[in-house]
Formats: C-alpha cells, sequence, structure tokens
C-alpha cells in the first residue's frame, strides 16, 4: 500500500511488509512513480553479488 502523492522527485511512501534487520513487519519504504520498490543499501549489495557471481566474479577480488 502506498501513500499521499507522489513527489517531484518521482518518489512515494508506502507500507511494505517483509523482514528487515531480522523482523517481521510492515515498513515504511520508498516506492518510484512506476511502483517499483527502492532498495536499500543491503539489498542492493546482494544484488549486485548475485549479478557478480553469475558472471563469474568474485567480489572480493576487485577490492
Amino acid at each position: 500500500m502506498r501513500l499521499g502523492k507522489k513527489q517531484a522527485m518521482g518518489v512515494e511512501l508506502g507500507i511494505w511488509q517483509g523482514r528487515y534487520q531480522n523482523l517481521e513487519l510492515p515498513w515504511l519504504r520508498w516506492w518510484d512513480n512506476q511502483g517499483n520498490l527502492l532498495q536499500i543499501g543491503w539489498e542492493r549489495s546482494q544484488h549486485l553479488a548475485a549479478k557478480l557471481k553469475e558472471l563469474r566474479v568474485n567480489p572480493e577480488d576487485l577490492v
């Protein structure tokens, strides 16, 4: 469920139900104007690590 009007930046606040910091709760999250949930830092890093593994690149080798 998204709340309120879309902001000039093209994002809006909404309720996301899920697990974060080991707690399963409804969370206030940001959504883009297409209705896509915007990822937070650890979600982006997990997504990037998964993509690198698909390409057979070890993330540790990039440091």
